[in-house]
């Protein structure tokens, strides 16, 4: 799903319920900076996992959660308040994969 079509979902949504003052333009700007940081959220998970090794101040490697697990949780709740909020569903895209993207 790419950022484009997302907005652009949420914006027919919106304009199907004829709300479309900069009050809710403004809003569907914070659930897109949202899910900009969702998305580099996942892409730290799956680069360093949820778990990962880092030196501490002696110098041995211990384990560490990556924080980005529960900043994932955080940033997903804070989109589905702001859907709800506005009484819109999740963005309607299509399955099909854009150019380079894998389901």
């Amino acid at each position: 799903m790419n950022e484009k079509k997302v907005k652009k979902s949420l914006l027919e949504q919106l304009t199907l319920r004829n709300a479309t003052s900069d009050f809710y333009i403004d809003l569907i700007n914070d659930y897109m900076s949202l899910w900009h940081s969702k998305e580099l959220l996942v892409a730290d998970i799956k680069e360093r996992g949820t778990v990962y090794k880092e030196p501490n101040s002696s110098g041995r490697n211990v384990s560490k959660n990556n924080p980005s697990t529960k900043e994932l949780v955080m940033v997903n709740k804070q989109m589905l308040a702001l859907l709800k909020d506005l009484g819109l569903n999740e963005p309607a895209v299509s399955s099909e994969p854009d150019d380079g993207e894998l389901l």
